[in-house]
């Protein structure tokens, strides 16, 4: 699949964009089969959101070998190309991978929030491509604000499942507003997606996960930057992406490069510099929880 115009355009102005039937049928198997090894190969962010009898919402991320695990789907499928033609800029970097699984009789909703306050980088060539390996309805989808990738920048959300809006920082950013009471006060966008579909979207728009009922929905996450992206600071060292010194590495503003994180295009490079274990910071939700 070739990206269009339209659809560049769409990307800049919204935050977001549905690609459907972006990805053939083997490059699908592949990125399932690399959803089951970050399913065997658990990190310490592991963990169970709003665990009940009614529903389970697992998720993980950034495994120190993912890389190379991810090697082959990032290298030589269309994924990193179609992060480019969004961009239209040649150079794109892989971030992290990050895994979802919702199953059982009924999931809560994934608070909404920005990407951006967990992230320790900035800039406008930063995306997520969303893959499901599930068929999901419209209703029961990941919904998106579309055009707040332009700001504000709130503070995250500490999935506190008393209050969606509790913050992780509690200081120097504006706390998350109540969306889903004022859902009407909101440019809400979501898509039905079949697996082969892809969604893309810039980390700093509000988005969040709508409930599930009676259905599974595997999920996988990858994560991108491109050549305007810098090291940023947030009120507290930002508790992504989990890689032990990154924050005494690297200055505000100075670009963010770091050898964790291999260069796809345009030409695959850094995957040989990458440490075989890349210690890891406490796990995102420690941190989260200790904020």
């Amino acid at each position: 699949m070739k990206i269009l115009s339209d659809q560049a355009a769409e990307w800049r102005e919204h935050g977001v964009v549905y690609l459907p039937g972006a990805l053939d049928a083997a490059t699908v198997a592949a990125a399932r089969d690399l959803f089951d090894w970050s399913r065997a190969h658990p990190t310490a962010s592991a963990c169970r959101f709003y665990e009940s009898e009614d529903g389970t919402f697992y998720q993980d991320l950034c495994h120190p070998e993912a890389a190379l695990a991810y090697r082959e789907l990032l290298c030589d499928s269309v994924i990193a190309d179609l992060v480019a033609g969004l961009w239209q800029a040649p150079d794109v970097w892989f971030l992290y991978e990050q895994i979802f699984l919702k199953e059982g009789r009924a999931m809560r909703r994934t608070p909404w929030h920005q990407d951006s306050p967990y992230l320790a980088l900035d800039g406008e060539q930063m995306a997520v491509m969303w893959l499901s390996f599930d068929a999901v309805a419209r209703e029961h989808s990941l919904e998106f604000v579309r055009g707040s990738h332009r700001g504000p920048l709130y503070d995250g959300s500490a999935f506190d499942a008393a209050d969606d809006t509790r913050p992780i920082y509690a200081q120097g950013l504006p706390r998350l507003p109540d969306i889903e009471a004022t859902r009407a006060d909101w440019d809400i966008v979501s898509f039905a997606v079949e697996p082969g579909d892809v969604v893309v979207f810039h980390p700093q728009i509000l988005h969040g996960g709508a409930a599930t009922t009676g259905a599974r929905r595997r999920t996988l996450s990858l994560r991108f930057f491109g050549d305007d992206a810098v090291y940023a600071t947030r009120p507290a060292p930002a508790p992504a992406p989990l890689v032990a010194g990154l924050h005494e590495r690297l200055v505000a503003g100075q670009p963010f490069r770091h050898p964790a994180f291999p260069k796809l295009r345009p030409a695959p490079a850094g995957f040989e510099d990458i440490p075989a274990v890349p210690g890891h910071q406490r796990s995102l939700r420690a941190q989260m929880q200790s904020a």
